[in-house]
This record gives structure tokens, C-alpha cells and sequence, in this order.
């Protein structure tokens, strides 16, 4: 989040797992001026001069958003993945062992392998350095077929000359047979010093170093790196390359508003000899495994390295994250079609041939034996198909079967071997399609009184006019006086208002049978239009923005998260999407001279009474509540698009395995991981009245 956007998470959820943002988003792909295209006198004008040809590492500036995915936070802390992919590369091949990530004191970032070091001959083919040709020369690079590398992580070869083109300035020093080679860039690649020897080191010295630095005329909302989001990332790339040492350092000194140091410097470490297994582990360890092995499968068929780690958990939701080449893939693709259809077939052909599963019963569901799962599904395969430079989905056919018959041949082993967890599993398999068949019927059931009702919207939701969805938005407001305030307050024609009545279900612990029957959340399922989990379609939605809408003290920031918890679980893709919103109301009123200022912290407080003098005659209303406001009020301060802050929820993608992680750390049953997370994250939480 930018600093000059920020406000306090009311919600107490860590910024490392959601990014909350101010309600002013940044257009969906920037395009930037190019100081090499001329420009065009009069507009009826068409001829050959017109033509844009952009070269090198020009395409890259005009349009950002089709290399990194976005110019926001996000984008920005893609730069340093694409480095770092390069280094775990290194590793990948056995050649690195250690990877350093500085974030440096002036906000720039150091990436140091201690790999092979990019080579510095000249490169035939370009009459350039290696090292130039590979920070200026897009889809260039040791990975397309040279021999340089087996499998790779960095698909394309642009990860290197995109941070250059991106940055205002980049430094990359090598290290090879006993010499230091230093090559620096600027103004976003058009410069360079070229390559030139710097120093000497012992001949067993050997690797690579990058430093850049983001340029803002790019990241304009923020150039700001977040420690948390990095520790996050680098974590998984530990987890995913057993064996290999991440250390993250930040030499920036943190203050406080008030200019007081916070700390000076952060660092962690990352190195687990267990790989997924570990990280199977680590998302389990809030959770109350249902056995103490945690499965793992590996090998390699059809020149694709499979590697599976699971284990279940007395949990109703499933967890399940893939990647190829160490790139996250949240989107799937055939690796997990492949799994998927390893343990439905394994575990059914176990069930039924040991009696468990009679022969009258219908076959075991993917979700039903996926209930309560933890899974990491990871592949190494030398010519990856992705959709897109973002790398979403999987779409090489043959790593779904190499998938299918590793998993398959090596889990009907484990299961003969193992009877007492293959009945556990099943058992809760069964136990899980019981469940989702009463689940079937209790959705049977709302469908029909929905019919047979006169009205199939809930009666105590107030609807806008407006029946356009775009133009639309729905507040979940707690309570009928909050509830009544905002009814009066509204505009009628664009904005719903559905109230809650107290806090809604806890659904991370709870199957869908009682989700079904908890009329608050029925209310918002039947308001919303889209259905849940796999009838969720988001066409059907009836409002762009919904809107989470609670007071600032511990109980609201309590529903807050129940909410959050509620739309993650069963309509996800509300998240990713981008349509659910908090909204922020004021935190004090001051009057003073017939004006009126509110103030949304402590610290807005302070900064006003300084601008304002601090008066006998000032008027200072703090705000328990929205009931407090009176509906001219909480308008002006929190409804009225033209003026109120909202910060919209979105799921960092890269890290979401944070994200499921954080749901069940707050809401499920064990205390004492919770306990560990307020106590880690409490520092961060403002304003919160107990």
C-alpha cells in the first residue's frame, strides 16, 4: 500500500496476506510515453511514419502491464522474484546453494547467488557481452534450448531485461575464474557503462550479484518493497528447492509517525532439507492433523520430475498449491488434473476392494477424499507451456499423465502398507459425501422455498433500483440501528443495504449443511446472485462492490473477518476479482469554528489539532459506532463515493498459501498458534477500542 494512501487495517489482518487498498485503483494497463516515437501533427494523418516500432527494451517501458502482470505493489515485488527465479535456477541445476536478498537503505534490492555466474565472453551471435545480451535483449538467455539449463523457472528470458527496462538504474556484478566483472545500466537499460573488470577474487569465488533500483515513473503507486510480502515468497522458494539456503535482509530503518526508530533491520533465514514435506508441515501446524505421516511421492516419468507431498486434517476445507519449476501456478493446469485423478481413482479402488465402500454406495467424490487436505504438487519439466508470462496454468498434456502414474503407483503402495491411515482417510471420505449429499438437499430445499416465496431476495434486504450490476454496490452492515442509519443515508437508486443480525457463522468450522441453515449467511448468498463453491458463477453477480461496513472496535474488526473468512472460503473468486471492499468510517469528529474535520487515527487527529491549534472551543466526538452518525453523517464520511475511503480486499496470489494459512490460524479451534499471531501482529493494529 502507498503511503500516502494508507489507512489503518481495521481488520487486523497482516498487509502480507491481503492487499488493502484505497478504492482508487490504477487502470487495468498503463501505457507510458515513448521518448523515441515522434508525435503525430494532425490527426487525420495515416502514413508509414505512423507506424510504432518498438524495439528492445522500449516495448517493455509503453507497456508494463503485459511483462509483470500489473504497476502496482504487486508488479513491483514481481521484479525481485524474477531475479531471485534466475538464482533458484542456478540451483535447480546444482550449481547454487545460497541466494541473498538485500532491500537496500536507499529502497533498492540485491540479489547475490553463489552460482556459476553469468557468463562473460562475447556472445557470437550479438557481438555483445553474455551478461549485456541478457539484461537487454528480450526472450534471451541460457533456457531455450542451449544446454544451459534443464528446467527452469524464468519461461520466457525476459525476467532480467524487464527489471532492466523497469528500473532507473541496475548494477550486475559477476564473479568468475578469480575476476569481478561490474556492468551498470540507466534510464531504464538505455545507457550502460559496459562490461569492465572491477577487481579480483579467489577462483572458487563464483557468482551473481544484481542491484536495482524501481522506477517511480513506472510503480507510480508505490516503490516501497514490503519485508513481510518478500519473507512470504522466499519462504515457499525455500520449501519448494530442499536444501537451498534464502536469507532476506532489510537495512532500512523503520519510524514510527512520530519519527521515532522502530527498529533498524530485519532478517530471516530459509533453508528446510525436507522441501514440500516441511511445507506441508508448516500449513498444517494450526491445524489437528488426522495422522502423524505426511505422505510423499516423487519420480519421474516422460522426462517430468513429480513431486507430491500431503496429509489430511480434521478441517472441512481443502488446500491444495501447484507449481512448476518453483512458479506458482494458481490456476491449476494438467499437473493437478493429473493428482486429482491419481487420489479419486487410488482411493476409491482401496475403499471398495477392502469393504470400506460398499458395493450399493456411489463412488467417493474428488472432493469428498480432498476434504481436510493439504497438498503441495510440484514439477520440474524442461519445456514448460503457460498461458500468459504470469504463469497461471499448466498446459503441457504430459506432465497430467507423468502426475496420474507417480502419484498412483506410489499411494496404492503406501496405502497397502499403511491400512490403519488408508481407513482413516476413507473414512472421512465417507463421512464428507454423507455430509455434501445433506448439503445437496439443504440446497434443494432453498431453491424451492425461493420459488414458492413471493419475493426471492431476503426481506430485510433494502435494494437499489439501479439494474445494471456495474453500477451497483451492497453494504453488510451489523446491527438495525447501524443498519437503520445506513438505509437513511444511502442512495437509493445504486446502493443496497442488507443488515446482519450479531456475528455470522464461523464457517471454518462448520460444514455446509449449517452454512446452509444460518439464515444470515443464506441472506447474503441469495443477495449476492452468484451461489457458492462449485455453482458460484460470477455472472450472476448482482453488485460490483460489496462492501463490509462495521464499527471500529475489537467486535467489528471480528465480523470483518468472519465476513472475510465466509466470501474466501465459498466465493473466493469475490476476492480475487476485486469486489469486496471495507469501508472506512471516521474515527473522530472535530468541530471548531462552525467547521467540521474528521479524522480516521490518532495520528490524523494530532496532525489536524496541530493545523487547527489546540483550543479550549474545540469538539471532539470519538465514534463507538455507526449508530453514533446520523445519516447526513456517515454519508458524508463513509457511503458518498466522492468522498469516503474504502480499501478493497484482494488475495496477493504469489503467496496465497499465507492467506489460507492466517483464515485458519484466527478461526480455527487451536489457541495457541492464534495466540502466537496476535502477539506477532498486534503491533500493527491502531485505533482498535476494548
Amino acid at each position: 500500500m502507498s503511503r500516502e494512501n494508507e489507512k489503518e487495517n481495521r481488520a487486523g489482518l497482516p498487509e502480507d496476506v491481503f492487499d488493502l487498498k484505497r478504492e482508487e485503483q490504477e487502470p487495468a494497463e498503463q501505457e507510458f510515453p515513448d521518448d523515441h516515437v515522434s508525435d503525430t501533427t494532425d490527426v487525420g494523418d495515416y502514413n508509414a511514419d505512423n507506424i510504432q516500432v518498438l524495439e528492445g527494451l522500449e516495448a517493455v517501458r509503453k507497456r508494463p502491464g503485459m511483462y509483470i502482470g500489473t504497476t502496482s505493489s504487486r508488479g513491483l515485488h514481481h521484479l525481485v522474484y524474477e531475479i531471485v527465479d534466475n538464482s533458484v535456477d542456478e540451483a535447480l541445476a546444482g550449481f547454487c546453494t545460497h541466494i541473498e536478498v538485500t532491500v537496500n537503505e536507499d529502497g533498492s534490492v540485491t540479489v547475490t547467488d553463489n552460482g556459476r555466474g553469468i557468463p562473460v565472453g562475447i556472445n557470437h551471435k550479438t557481438g555483445m557481452t553474455a551478461v549485456e545480451v541478457v539484461f537487454t535483449i528480450l526472450h534471451a538467455g541460457g533456457k531455450f534450448g542451449g544446454g544451459g539449463y534443464k528446467v527452469s523457472g524464468g519461461l520466457h528470458g525476459v525476467g532480467a531485461s524487464v527489471v532492466n527496462a523497469l528500473s532507473t538504474w541496475l548494477v550486475v556484478r559477476v564473479r568468475q575464474e578469480g575476476k569481478i566483472w561490474e556492468l551498470r545500466f540507466e534510464d531504464g537499460g538505455k545507457r550502460s557503462s559496459g562490461l569492465h573488470e572491477i577487481g579480483v577474487c579467489r577462483e572458487e569465488e563464483t557468482g551473481t550479484q544484481v542491484t536495482f533500483m524501481p522506477d517511480p515513473e513506472i510503480f507510480r503507486e508505490t516503490t516501497e518493497f514490503d519485508y513481510d510480502t518478500l519473507k512470504n515468497r522466499l519462504r515457499e522458494m525455500a520449501f519448494l528447492t530442499k536444501g537451498l539456503r534464502i536469507t532476506l535482509r532489510d537495512m532500512r530503518t523503520r519510524v514510527d509517525d512520530e519519527g521515532k526508530v522502530i527498529d533498524e533491520g530485519r532478517e530471516n533465514s530459509f533453508c528446510y532439507e525436507g522441501g514440500i514435506r516441511e511445507f506441508v508441515a508448516y500449513l498444517n501446524r494450526s491445524k489437528t492433523a488426522l495422522y502423524d505421516d505426511i505422505l510423499y511421492f516423487e519420480g519421474t516419468r516422460n522426462n517430468v520430475y513429480v513431486e507430491v507431498a500431503m496429509q489430511h486434517n480434521d478441517s472441512y476445507n481443502n488446500s491444495e498449491y501447484s507449481f512448476v519449476n518453483n512458479i506458482n501456478t494458481p490456476e491449476g493446469g494438467m499437473h493437478l488434473i493429473g493428482f486429482r485423478n491419481a487420489i479419486t481413482k487410488t482411493f476409491n479402488e482401496y475403499a471398495r476392494k477392502n469393504k470400506l465402500l460398499k458395493d450399493s454406495e456411489p463412488k467417493l467424490s474428488g472432493d469428498d477424499i480432498r476434504e481436510g487436505m493439504t497438498a503441495i504438487i510440484s514439477i520440474k519439466i524442461e519445456d514448460p507451456q503457460f498461458e500468459g508470462q504470469t504463469k497461471q496454468k499448466l498446459g503441457n498434456i504430459e506432465a497430467r499423465g507423468a502426475t496420474d502414474r507417480v502419484v498412483s503407483e506410489q499411494l496404492t503402495y503406501y496405502l497397502e502398507q499403511n491400512p490403519a491411515v488408508a481407513r482413516q482417510i476413507c473414512e472421512k471420505s465417507i463421512m464428507a459425501q454423507r455430509a455434501r449429499e445433506a448439503a445437496r438437499r439443504a440446497r434443494e430445499a432453498t431453491r424451492r422455498k425461493s420459488v414458492l416465496e413471493t419475493a426471492s431476495l431476503p426481506g430485510k434486504l433494502a435494494d437499489c433500483s439501479e439494474k445494471d450490476a456495474s453500477k451497483c454496490e451492497i453494504f453488510l452492515v451489523e446491527g438495525d440501528s447501524a443498519g437503520g442509519s445506513a438505509k437513511g443515508a444511502r442512495s437509493r437508486a445504486t446502493q443496497a443495504i442488507l443488515p446482519l443480525r450479531g456475528k455470522i457463522l464461523n464457517v471454518e468450522k462448520a460444514r455446509e449443511e449449517r452454512i446452509y441453515a444460518n439464515e444470515e449467511i443464506k441472506a447474503m448468498i441469495t443477495a449476492f446472485g452468484t451461489g457458492i463453491r462449485d455453482e458460484f458463477n460470477i455472472e450472476k453477480l448482482r453488485y460490483d462492490k460489496i462492501i463490509i461496513m462495521t464499527d471500529a472496535d475489537v467486535d467489528g474488526a471480528h465480523i470483518d473477518t468472519l465476513m472475510l473468512t465466509f466470501l474466501y472460503r465459498f466465493m473466493p473468486e469475490l476476492i480475487r476479482q476485486g469486489h469486496v471492499y471495507l469501508a472506512m468510517p471516521p474515527l473522530y469528529k472535530l468541530e471548531k469554528n462552525r467547521k467540521v474535520w474528521y479524522a480516521y487515527s490518532d495520528e490524523e487527529l494530532n496532525r489536524i489539532l496541530e493545523d487547527v491549534g489546540r483550543d479550549q472551543n474545540n469538539r471532539i466526538q470519538r465514534y463507538k459506532g455507526l449508530g453514533e452518525m446520523d445519516k447526513e453523517q456517515l454519508w458524508e464520511t463513509t457511503m458518498n463515493p466522492e468522498t469516503r475511503i474504502l480499501k478493497r480486499v484482494m488475495i496477493n496470489e504469489e503467496t496465497e498459501s499465507e492467506v489460507d494459512l492466517t483464515f485458519n490460524i484466527l478461526m480455527g479451534d487451536r489457541v495457541e498458534p492464534r495466540r502466537e499471531f496476535i502477539e506477532t501482529n498486534a503491533k500493527y493494529v491502531k485505533n482498535l477500542d476494548i
